[in-house]
């Protein structure tokens, strides 16, 4: 038995991350229940307490709905947090490279322009000098992780900057969603040209020029895009096809109920 609270909070972290995975990448339908609170206790040979816990936990975040007489069902994707961070993670982790990429690319193409225009006419001078700030650091980044955490940075002021909540909570998911597609682009020769670029959505936006900056990010995101079709052969402005869909891992048993 684990007496210790932290202890506790870690396996109960550990039984959502298996469930919560599981749930996203398909292992159980839309509507069906996943297994029995005994069945997960035996599976994973943790507490009652723990397991209700984590379904409690996913429950919050809008994957399962608890109904009585009828178990534990997963509820509908577009009925999911998908704002949520752990959420976020599961579905980059359980899609294939281009399938993620390609809707990435049409949030990014329909709200960062939108975005940037917002900020140059509503950002305080304090978000300006943020938004500077990360192009700055942008410029003088030794490494591809320092690359990266300022670029985040950038887009994330951005948003802020829009003084508009509602974009805020994107700001939040970018930067998760973010991560992996800059990660991905940082070992690349463009940085020069993306420095000029991500300067002149920041002039823009510091200039009061709502037109320029949405300008300037359509130009920054169109060239991101090319970016990672010459390094990997992906463009992520074209949906995946059959011949560059990767294949992601296999379904596996264990949250499903049991057919015995």
């Amino acid at each position: 038995m684990v007496d210790h609270p932290q202890a506790l909070r870690n396996i109960q972290a550990q039984v959502v991350e298996r469930l919560g995975t599981g749930i996203v990448r398909g292992d159980v339908a839309p509507g069906e229940p996943i297994a029995s609170e005994m069945r997960i206790c035996e599976m994973l040979n943790v507490s009652r307490t723990v397991v209700r816990e984590a379904i409690r936990v996913l429950s919050g975040k809008g994957l399962v709905e608890a109904r009585p007489r009828s178990g534990t069902r997963v509820r509908p994707p577009e009925l999911w947090n998908q704002l949520d961070p752990d959420v976020l993670r599961w579905q980059l982790e359980t899609a294939d490279l281009t399938t993620y990429l390609m809707k990435l690319f049409r949030l990014r193409s329909t709200v960062e322009p939108m975005a940037a225009a917002y900020a140059a006419s509503s950002g305080t001078e304090a978000d300006i000098a943020r938004i500077r700030a990360a192009a700055e650091a942008m410029a003088a980044a030794g490494s591809n992780e320092a690359w990266v955490e300022a670029d985040i940075d950038f887009h994330r002021a951005i948003h802020v900057a829009t003084r508009n909540e509602f974009f805020w909570p994107i700001a939040q998911m970018f930067e998760v969603v973010l991560r992996r597609s800059f990660t991905l682009a940082a070992p690349g020769d463009h940085r020069p040209r993306a420095i000029l670029e991500h300067r002149r959505v920041m002039e823009a936006i510091a200039s009061r020029d709502p037109d320029a900056a949405r300008g300037a990010m359509e130009e920054l995101i169109a060239h991101s895009a090319g970016d990672l079709k010459r390094l990997y052969g992906i463009d992520p402005r074209s949906g995946p096809t059959p011949a560059t869909r990767a294949v992601t891992d296999e379904r596996r048993p264990g949250i499903g109920p049991s057919r015995a």
